[in-house]
């Protein structure tokens, strides 16, 4: 999985690739699915929405003709994105550039994938976008909203009245962003952003790899 920005985080002039454009990848799906969040449904650490999970084209009819989730327009798709950002949560998608098969709105006290790094400290958990907070000291007022309501990895804190970001731990979702009130913080391009496989099947050889799986993963492709 990777993390992609919220739509609102991404200036109008940003050069963003589609694979990165969470409202595109919607707008390329022929069929979407919506479910609840599995993490929240079993931890029941938190009250934030449970219905805002996605799947698309084939495992999204999959889970409907199974019961496990209901057909929804693209428009209650966009919605749910608003609805996700609100509540701070992540957008989350397969790491693989050709489509999207998924998108997880996650929290970091109940999702799977965003325990990796909170609760275990596993830098390699998941990839981050190719984007990373920047916020600008001479703007910033110090309420702190980004640093104890928004930011969902403890990246930001505030030292003498203004927010210094950990780069390090930003994961570049642009909750921050979006949830600023003066506009002092932006999501700027990394220098070396995380690699995203061209196709799934390309990302799944290379899971199956690493898991010493591979010969089987492919007896599975050729069926």
């Amino acid at each position: 999985m990777r993390v992609v920005p919220v739509e609102k985080s991404l200036a109008s002039e940003t050069h963003v690739h589609p694979y990165e454009d969470v409202a595109r990848l919607i707008e390329n799906t022929d069929y979407r699915a919506l479910t609840n969040c599995a993490c929240r449904v079993s931890l029941k650490r938190c009250d934030t929405p449970l219905e805002v999970c996605m799947a698309f084209g084939d495992l999204g009819r999959f889970l409907v003709e199974r019961g496990f989730s209901r057909e929804i327009s693209r428009e209650e798709a966009m919605r749910v994105l608003d609805i996700s950002e609100e509540a701070g949560l992540v957008h989350t998608s397969n790491n693989s550039a050709d489509r999207a098969n998924l998108i997880c709105n996650c929290c970091p006290c109940c999702c799977t994938i965003l325990r990796g790094r909170t609760e275990l400290g596993n830098p390699h958990a998941f990839a981050t976008s190719a984007y990373v907070a920047r916020i600008s000291a001479d703007d910033c007022t110090g309420c702190g909203i980004c640093a104890d309501e928004r930011c969902p990895m403890g990246a930001i804190e505030i030292r003498d009245g203004v927010a210094v970001l950990t780069p390090g731990k930003c994961i570049g979702c642009g909750l921050c962003v979006s949830g600023c009130p003066v506009d002092a913080i932006e999501l700027a391009g990394r220098d070396h952003p995380p690699a995203i496989f061209d196709t799934a099947q390309e990302m799944g050889m290379k899971m199956a790899e690493e898991k010493g799986k591979l010969e089987a993963f492919i007896r599975v492709l050729q069926r």
